[in-house]
């Protein structure tokens, strides 16, 4: 009897019909073996019990779906679950965050080039608590499936209207040079505003034209990206590839560190972007990404 086969062939059924009303009697059934020996087996050679690697597979499987621009709900019924409020649940007890909180963050799939660069460079985060800080500036409103950092930073170099930048830093005249990106949630969950601004003491120079943000204060992961050359980008006004790398940082954030991590994301906090002198027309541009966090329960 080879156990290895056996499993391996478990694991084809499975995926197979992960989308069905799968059972640990119908699979051990497939496969040859009484229910209690085939989990032991199973258990054994996996690392897990049978139905946890069922549940598993169909929300590794729900959140590639959920960069599709289908409807979390939809894909909820798709992979065995009443409702959405249960799948998110499983969702973030699984990964650690929610699944709005995933589409928005990376819904902008990914080139493979970048997602060599992000496996091949040292991302170990560094901790930080902050204190709370104010942030105004100006808002890109944008649709959340198709995710919030769409060339965010390209649109800020290839702007060709008024220099909204140059203006923030004039009419606020922030103690400190940096600038912060935030998502801003709206009241229809499929809009939200990308907050782009930097620290001020107090709201007294904003206009009426800007947005106003109170961020509170949290630990945060911090990630810095790997370097890109961003010089022919400044010059050309090409896809930027600082944008690019941005994009693949957060899917690995979210893919990868915070599955082997001891955190969640605290969704009670907010996360932001932040760009200073280390991003703006190098060869070898880096900027930080600010992920609040919190110890698993």
């Amino acid at each position: 009897m080879n156990y290895n086969d056996d499993i391996k062939r478990s694991i084809t059924y499975i995926e197979k019909h992960i989308k069905e009303e799968l059972t640990a009697n119908e699979i051990a059934e497939h496969i040859g073996y009484s229910v209690f020996h085939f989990c032991r087996v199973f258990s054994l050679y996996q690392g897990t019990p049978l139905m946890d690697y069922v549940r598993k597979k169909r929300l590794v499987q729900a959140r590639e779906e959920l960069l599709s621009n289908r409807k979390i709900i939809d894909i909820a019924f798709d992979y065995g679950f009443k409702t959405a409020s249960g799948f998110s649940k499983a969702f973030r007890k699984e990964f650690g965050y929610s699944p709005t909180v995933y589409i928005a963050r990376n819904n902008s799939l990914s080139s493979s080039k970048n997602m060599l660069k992000i496996e091949s460079y040292n991302m170990n985060p560094t901790f930080t608590k902050k204190s709370a800080f104010k942030v105004a500036g100006y808002g890109i409103k944008t649709n959340i499936s198709n995710g919030y950092t769409k060339d965010i930073a390209a649109y800020w170099d290839t702007y060709t209207g008024e220099n909204l930048e140059s203006k923030m830093y004039e009419q606020l005249n922030p103690p400190k040079h940096g600038e912060v990106g935030i998502c801003v949630s709206s009241s229809d969950e499929s809009n939200v505003k990308y907050l782009f601004g930097v620290i001020v003491d107090d709201y007294s120079k904003v206009t009426s034209d800007m947005m106003t943000i109170d961020v509170p204060k949290a630990e945060y992961a911090v990630f810095t990206t790997p370097p890109v050359d961003n010089v022919a980008t400044a010059a050309t006004y090409n896809t930027d590839p600082l944008s690019e790398v941005v994009k693949a940082t957060w899917k690995y954030i979210f893919e990868e560190w915070f599955q082997d991590s001891e955190y969640v994301f605290d969704e009670t906090k907010i996360d932001f972007e932040f760009y200073d002198e280390r991003c703006h027309g190098l060869e070898n541009a880096v900027m930080d990404i600010y992920v609040p966090i919190k110890k698993k329960s």
